[in-house]
């Protein structure tokens, strides 16, 4: 085989590979993508259009009725109780996160290094199997079917995964310049405010925002630990359009739509600081 021949191969290769990478992305990005405009399309149908119409095809007379429906049926106070648990549950797992992360990278004590085995001993208790001894001790601190109660055992098992995320972060700061602020008399929690925090920022959005997430979309602890509709979470609340006979499907996909919003929003505003902080943190 002379020159001109292989290299006309490893060009027929490289278009190979190329047409085939292009491929698989396309058919990922069908996968992604259809789904998301089944629920939008669903959500724009009348009730008995969804039975009739192919489930893939433009509505003929698209309608805001769901919308409506699901306005008027309490979907603010839900919106209010998924800000309230997310936003309480972020601020004491971040700032809980936060803290032990200084103390793991800045300790030096053998103390310090079973602190965080028992953090990432967390990573490994599956949410199911601790359901009932959650419930039971709810119940003992009486705070069942309140808020808060979602927000406590949402953090604790928020808290392993931020931790180890935050120290990964926080051992890539050279030590160099923790030593620097000590030498020059800052406090301790002058070198947390001043230094860890600015330098971790990346990381505590990436924290902040994948907790959110996990938060925002929680189903179990929202029905183990609440009881009354008026202390339902957005995802608890989108069983409540399933009646006796069927469930509303297009008023439960514009459910589902406005409660995405908020996440959609969330996500533009932190991309390049949760981009930032998904690759810095782990550079090494």
């Amino acid at each position: 085989m002379n020159a001109g021949t292989a290299d006309r191969a490893r060009r027929a290769a490289r278009a190979l590979r190329r047409t085939a990478t292009g491929g698989a992305a396309l058919l990922w990005t069908a996968v992604v993508l259809v789904p998301v405009y089944w629920v939008v399309v669903t959500s724009l149908r009348a009730r008995d259009q969804y039975v009739t119409a192919g489930p893939l095809t433009v509505p003929h007379r698209p309608t805001l009725a769901n919308y409506r429906t699901v306005l008027d049926n309490g979907f603010s106070t839900y919106l209010l109780n998924s800000a309230v648990v997310t936003a309480a549950t972020l601020a004491l797992t971040v700032a809980s996160g936060l803290l032990a992360a200084f103390v793991i990278v800045r300790g030096t004590g053998r103390w310090t290094r079973m602190y965080f085995r028992l953090f990432l001993l967390g990573l490994a208790v599956p949410l199911q199997a601790v359901v009932i001894p959650v419930y039971l001790l709810i119940i003992r601190l009486h705070m069942y079917d309140n808020l808060f109660a979602v927000v406590l055992p949402s953090a604790a098992f928020a808290l392993p995964l931020t931790v180890l995320i935050l120290v990964t972060f926080l051992r890539d700061v050279p030590r160099s310049l923790f030593e620097a602020m000590v030498v020059d008399g800052a406090s301790d929690w002058r070198v947390l405010w001043s230094l860890a925090v600015p330098l971790a920022r990346p990381a505590l959005v990436t924290v902040a925002v994948y907790d959110g997430l996990q938060v925002w979309n929680g189903f179990l602890f929202p029905l183990i630990l609440t009881q009354n509709p008026d202390k339902a979470v957005l995802p608890l609340a989108l069983t409540l359009y399933r009646g006796q006979y069927g469930i509303d499907v297009p008023a439960t996909m514009a459910a589902v739509v406005l409660s995405t919003l908020p996440v959609v929003a969330l996500f533009a505003l932190a991309r390049r600081p949760l981009i930032a902080g998904l690759t810095a943190g782990f550079s090494k």
